[in-house]
Formats: C-alpha cells, structure tokens, sequence
C-alpha cells in the first residue's frame, strides 16, 4: 500500500538548512514495526506518523520514529507536524493564531501556530512536562574523555553539567566558549563505558556566545542512544535548556527568552527560540519555537 509522505525542513527559514523530518500525514494501517522500517528507509534523525486522535482535546496522534527507536516526545517533529498540519488546514488559516494540540507518547503537546496572509509563519510547542531534575552529573574528567574536551573546558560555575528532562532527558555539558564547542568530538568507546545507560545519555552540549547576530547560545547535540550521531537541531533538548539556563539565571518571576543555534558544524544552521516560564522561582512550562520550509512530496510503498 503506498503512503503520503512530506519533507520539512525545521527550525530555519532556509531551505537545505535545519533539521529534515519525514512526515505521513496518514499512517493508518501501519504497524509499530512497520513504521521503524519506514523510518529506517528514510534514514533522517526522526519520521514523524499522523493517527486519528484518541482524545477530544487531540488534533491528531503522532508517533514518532528514530532510524532506530520510537520516542515518546521529539522537538522538531512536533513543530514539523505542527506546520503540515495547520498548512494543510487543521486549523483556521484566516486567523493570526492558532492551535494544535498533538498526542504523543509522552501526553498531550500543544502547539502554538502563527499565521500570516494565510501561510504558517512560526509554531511553537511547550512542553507537556516540567523540567525533572536527573541525577548527579559525571566528572569533568570522564566528560571530557567522552567529549575529547580537556577537562578545563567544562564550566563549573553558575552553569555545570546538570541533566534534565521535560519529557525525554538529556545531559547539558556548558562548556567556555564556542571553539570549544565546536572542536569537541563524541568518544564513542568512553561513550559506551562512561555514559551509556545513565538516566540522561545524550549529551547536549553548549556555550553562552555565538556565530549569529541575535543569538545567545551556540549547540550541538549527540544522540547516540537512540541512533543519531549528531541532530542538526533538537527541540526536545531546547526545551529542557531553557529550563538550565533559566535556573542559572537568578530571576524569579516572568517570561525569559534566549536565541539558540544548533547545526552550524554539520552545515545545517539551526535557529530555535527558546523560553521559560518563571512564578515565584519555579520554572513551570518551557518553550521551544521556529520556522519551516517544506522540501518535498511523494509516496511510500509499504508491503
């Protein structure tokens, strides 16, 4: 049977640049194993499978794929579905704003859709859960064995290697300066030895200064357990920095923004937006936003 598929381009408004996402905007009929086989052909970070929703609130269900693993929450295919979603009119095109709301495996994630003269500018989910706070982080040393850093480079100061989740966890590593970043290298033996299997063992990595004007912060992240080597650019893990860099702000109350980019050493600039949300010194809903460019169209032959 053959299958509607779509190729975005998200968190950029350039094409070629971002992160790509396959989505089926109609999987009915596929199996589970029958959608890690597709995601697997298409061979991108993630692959993204629209179901009918099984709740009133629900604009539709996702399910969402790795090339290896399924995920219960992923950033960029949420946002991604988002934009084919609303471009395909699940919602009101003539409005300057609107909502869908995704079930995925990790609840019910809403996503805010800006229009303008009837195209999808923007969309931007928050998180379906508060940041959870991981366990200790390994030391600098063993961080830096995996990262191929000298231990130096890992802050240790208002920012430190902290793990966090908001729906799938991750290991923040803040290290000094954007060089440092980017020349950092994943280990992949002193990954399996030192890091796989911990509560958070995908690394997002990062540093308060950046290539792009308007930008505060300059990633990478390396996803070796569920299959990615590197992610262009990783909404899940934009949500829980937020979380990170607003409990190392010292602020109490409001909203605080920051602008990350992600994929600069892949060659697929990223841009996300990024927000929390603070009452009276907690942090209760993070945010992740950006632009999408569709790429292409076609059909899948599922046997």
């Amino acid at each position: 049977m053959k299958y509607e598929f779509v190729t975005v381009d998200v968190f950029t408004s350039v094409l070629f640049g971002g992160n790509p996402l396959a989505v089926l905007p109609d999987a009915r009929g596929l199996t589970g194993e029958r959608m890690q086989k597709v995601a697997s052909e298409f061979n991108l970070s993630e692959t993204a499978f629209v179901l009918p929703p099984e709740t009133p609130a629900g604009t539709a269900r996702v399910r969402i794929f790795t090339p290896a693993v399924e995920l219960p929450f992923a950033g960029h295919p949420t946002v991604g579905t988002a934009y084919v979603l609303a471009s395909r009119g699940a919602v009101d095109l003539n409005a300057s704003t609107a909502t869908v709301v995704l079930e995925e495996g990790v609840g019910l994630v809403e996503v805010r859709v800006a229009i303008r003269a009837g195209n999808v500018e923007t969309c931007q989910l928050t998180a379906a859960q508060s940041p959870e706070w991981g366990p200790p982080a390994p030391s600098p040393e063993v961080l830096g064995r995996v990262l191929g850093v000298e231990p130096g480079a890992i802050r240790a100061d208002d920012l430190a290697p902290i793990a966090v989740s908001c729906g799938f966890p991750f290991l923040y590593v803040p290290l000094v300066d954007r060089a440092a970043v980017s020349r950092a290298a994943l280990n992949r033996q002193r990954w399996e030895t030192d890091l796989a299997g911990a509560w958070a063992d995908n690394i997002c990595i990062f540093a308060t200064e950046a290539e792009g004007e308007g930008v505060d912060v300059h990633a990478r992240m390396f996803g070796p357990s569920v299959g990615v080597d590197e992610d262009p650019a990783t909404g899940a893990a934009a949500t829980s920095l937020a979380a990170v860099l607003a409990a190392a702000s010292g602020e109490c109350e409001g909203t605080l923004r920051w602008v990350v980019e992600q994929g600069i050493e892949m060659g697929r600039p990223s841009r996300m937006d990024i927000e929390a949300e603070l009452v009276a010194g907690e942090i209760t809903s993070t945010r992740v936003g950006g632009a999408t460019v569709p790429v292409s169209e076609g059909a899948i032959d599922v046997r």
